[in-house]
């Protein structure tokens, strides 16, 4: 029997792996789960019905200092919870999993999607000491790592909302009773978020004009918003954001990550983010695809041009729809891929060769 550890630090890492660990489970796998306090992590992983442990918390101040102690904190308690369990694969994006990995001598599979330039932090403190880094082909781990780089042909997000595993269900989105404008405020405090301008509250009121009477507008904040904007808010269950996002008909936002997922969904989105033109996934499913629209500050007025004009489009959604099937047909089952990985590891390292 295969014993399994994977440490989850973001909503979206667990959405990556919930389908394979129901798979590894449903075939005898030992699948132990580490968290830590982040956003609605928890909440996504009591609502699978997975047994987990979170093993910071108290969570981390959004500090340099905070997140090097963090790190350590985190460091220290997998490599208690590692001496008790005794894993033989431990898989995860997380530096501190690298490091254990490491000292006890585990093997180790880091999970993710991001360029190493955009996350030179992260990838410098993690890939020196871990043994595989698993991400679709087109992301960069940088030459020094090649060698450890396990490539696929998709992308993280498919695992979880590929129509092999998700189907939108509209009773679990808010009333359809009119077109549907998704907004998305991140907080924007993570590492690679330094020095990062997204999207501000204040344009709310201009989103809000130009969606007028026709459209209903949801909002999806990390951070408190003004008193006016508090009814717009989704108050809904985070294991049904995907739900709203597919029936949504526009997704403005400033967060990477929802905005593949809308990718995935073939919801029509555009991205107000500093980050554009620097990420890979993203830059394919916009230019490649047509699955994404991004436009990089300071061009507030470009953007509710943008906005404008993609209300205005009434084929809007089925034309993304179209651009989301060709999308699939050319990209693999990541949730399959990853299960084979671990069941079969290491054997199942010749198939990436």
């Amino acid at each position: 029997m295969k014993k399994v550890l994977f440490y989850f630090g973001h909503p979206a890492q667990f959405l990556f792996a919930r389908n394979t660990i129901h798979e590894l489970k449903s075939k005898g796998c030992e699948v132990h789960i580490l968290i830590k306090s982040k956003d609605v992590l928890e909440t996504l992983v009591k609502e699978s019905g997975f047994l987990f442990t979170n093993i910071l918390e108290e969570g981390r101040r959004d500090t340099t200092p905070g997140i090097v102690l963090g790190v350590l904190k985190r460091d220290w308690r997998i490599f208690k919870y590692i001496q008790k369990t005794k894993p033989q694969l431990l898989i995860g994006t997380d530096p501190a999993l690298a490091h254990v990995g490491r000292l006890r001598g585990i093997p180790v599979i880091t999970t993710l999607e991001d360029d190493f330039e955009v996350i030179p932090k992260l990838a410098k403190i993690t890939y020196p000491y871990t043994n595989h880094i698993l991400t679709p082909n087109i992301c960069s781990v940088s030459s020094k790592y090649e060698h450890k780089k396990l490539g696929y042909n998709g992308y993280m997000k498919l695992a979880y909302l590929h129509p092999n595993y998700f189907t939108p269900d509209l009773s679990k989105s808010p009333k359809k009773d009119k077109p549907c404008i998704f907004v998305r405020l991140a907080k924007l405090t993570a590492h690679h978020d330094d020095n990062i301008q997204g999207l501000e509250s204040s344009y709310l009121d201009r989103i809000l004009s130009l969606a007028g009477d026709q459209f209903r507008v949801i909002i999806n904040s990390e951070y408190p918003l003004k008193p006016e904007y508090e009814h717009l808010r989704y108050t809904g269950s985070p294991n049904d954001i995907h739900h709203v996002l597919a029936f949504a008909d526009l997704f403005i936002s400033d967060s990477q990550s929802m905005s593949v997922e809308a990718a995935m969904l073939g919801t029509p989105s555009i991205r107000y983010s500093d980050f554009v033109g620097r990420i890979s996934v993203l830059e394919e499913l916009e230019h490649t695809y047509g699955l994404t629209c991004s436009i990089k500050p300071p061009n507030e007025e470009l953007l509710f041009q943008k906005i404008e004009e993609m209300l205005s489009d009434g084929q809007l959604k089925e034309n993304y729809q179209r651009k989301r099937e060709k999308m699939l047909s050319e990209k693999i089952d990541v949730t399959e891929l990853l299960t084979d990985l671990i069941l079969r590891y290491p054997e199942s390292l010749e198939r990436f060769k």
